[in-house]
């Protein structure tokens, strides 16, 4: 059975009386009403209670399809335990309301899992796991799943900014440090900078993906409940190879060891998750800043309106990457304070994993995909950037100046003839170019072209053409 979706009955006002305290129950219980940024994405499918429980149903199938290869349980085992793991016969709310007396909702789905197979097949459901062990593997798969249509969406949002890039190679911009003008750039760089980030975030991603394991120790990380319990007809080896058989069936990797309370593969995920989220998170605050009025440099294709000014055209898309880039370290801050995880099974460290993994494949989901859509409508205007190269009129390239008088007269006397000059021309606001005029240290020289801002952008076509060869 799905999760109920009933709505309100009363044909009454819609607002609540101010005495009445009782429950609305207005559907499901997570529609994503408070997290635009995820909702509607793949990633927020993939990770959904749904998408878990089948994930779980999975991780059991598959454990009892892995006896059945080593011998351990018979051949009509696998097909019933299967069949019966059909989601569509599983109640998510009711499984979590269960939940609660045995702290995880692995203990009442292995019920309902067994009363769904034959008596004489029941004894093969869970054999040899613990909850844990379901609950882990359930997450790797998710994992697995979720950073598969992040790395698609990565893909898609690199490949726009690699034509960006090329196609505003020699667009000059002005280079900002510390929120001012430092010395002239191109938008070809710029772009090139985000998508080289993002392809990092995608190796990242890529890494972690194939390492990800299945879990497999038993009570206590010793798979003593797997195989004979005779002792003279037990063989370690059969434990072993129900791990390799295990994660062959699901597609994750086999651990050398059970991770109950070594958990790496959680502290890998969370770091480049949290890795993603910035990388996309330094794309969004650089569209925001450079799409600002003032600024102008760049706007969302399409931006979002307002409840009250109808002339606003706001850069969602990169307001809600920014969102999600703000909340995710401290996601993977909890996911990392669970590493310490006492003895050889914790008590809460493992449970506190849970919702912040969640949250961070879903934030990171959704502003890959706000990404793709972002960079898919990126309007940029050259015109504006190369208005604002002169709005210091020549100071932006006092840097070029300084070196060019530091060969002629020294690095002091340059020093403080460009602390004169630039002062000036700041004060009276002068172009640079008519205050050094007749300076001895640039006599026959062509100041005009020397305080050319779009002459001045150094190695920017080269360091975009290298970082382009990066596929």
């Amino acid at each position: 059975m799905h999760e109920h979706d009933t709505g309100p009955h009363s044909t009454g006002p819609l607002h609540t009386a101010p005495h009445d305290t009782g429950p609305l129950d207005t559907g499901p219980l997570d529609t994503g009403l408070l997290a635009p940024g995820r909702a509607g994405s793949p990633a927020e499918a993939a990770t959904g209670d749904a998408a878990f429980l089948r994930a779980l149903l999975d991780a059991e199938a598959a454990l009892t399809r892995a006896q059945v290869c080593c011998g351990l349980a018979p051949a009509e085992a696998g097909p019933a335990v299967t069949r019966a793991a059909d989601p569509a016969l599983f109640d998510p709310r009711d499984l979590a309301l269960r939940a609660r007396s045995g702290g995880n909702p692995v203990i009442p789905l292995v019920a309902d899992l067994r009363a769904g197979v034959a008596p004489e097949l029941r004894g093969h459901v869970h054999r040899g796991a613990t909850s844990q062990d379901i609950m882990d593997t359930a997450a790797m798969l998710v994992a697995s799943r979720t950073l598969a249509l992040v790395v698609d969406d990565l893909g898609r949002t690199t490949a726009r900014l690699g034509v960006l890039a090329a196609e505003h190679r020699e667009t000059p911009m002005p280079g900002r440090t510390l929120t001012q003008h430092a010395v002239p750039t191109t938008f070809g760089l710029k772009a090139a900078g985000w998508r080289a980030l993002l392809l990092d975030a995608r190796d990242r991603l890529a890494a972690v993906t194939v390492s990800l394991p299945v879990q497999l120790g038993g009570a206590a990380g010793t798979l003593a409940a797997l195989g004979p319990q005779v002792p003279e007809a037990r063989d370690p080896a059969s434990a072993l190879a129900v791990v390799s058989a295990y994660a062959s069936e699901l597609g994750l990797v086999e651990p050398p060891l059970p991770w109950h309370t070594l958990r790496a593969p959680i502290g890998d995920l969370a770091g480049a998750l949290a890795f993603t989220a910035g990388a996309l998170g330094k794309l969004a605050v650089d569209v925001l800043t450079l799409a600002r009025t003032e600024i102008g440099e760049v706007a969302e294709g399409s931006g979002g309106g307002s409840s009250a000014m109808p002339h606003k055209a706001n850069p969602v898309r990169a307001t809600l990457i920014a969102s999600a880039a703000r909340r995710a370290p401290h996601l993977a801050a909890t996911l990392y304070g669970s590493l310490a995880a006492e003895d050889e099974r914790p008590a809460g460290a493992w449970h506190a994993e849970w919702e912040p993994l969640r949250d961070l494949l879903r934030l990171v989901g959704g502003s890959a995909r706000d990404a793709v859509e972002l960079v898919s409508g990126l309007r940029v205007f050259a015109d504006v950037m190369r208005e604002h190269l002169d709005l210091t009129h020549g100071l932006i390239v006092s840097e070029r100046l300084a070196a060019v008088a530091a060969d002629r007269i020294g690095r002091t006397g340059a020093t403080e003839l460009m602390a004169r000059a630039t002062t000036t021309a700041r004060e009276r606001v002068l172009p640079l170019a008519e205050v050094l005029d007749g300076e001895a240290a640039f006599a026959g020289l062509d100041l005009l072209a020397l305080t050319d801002p779009t002459r001045y952008t150094g190695s920017a076509g080269p360091l975009t053409d290298r970082a382009l060869e990066r596929r």
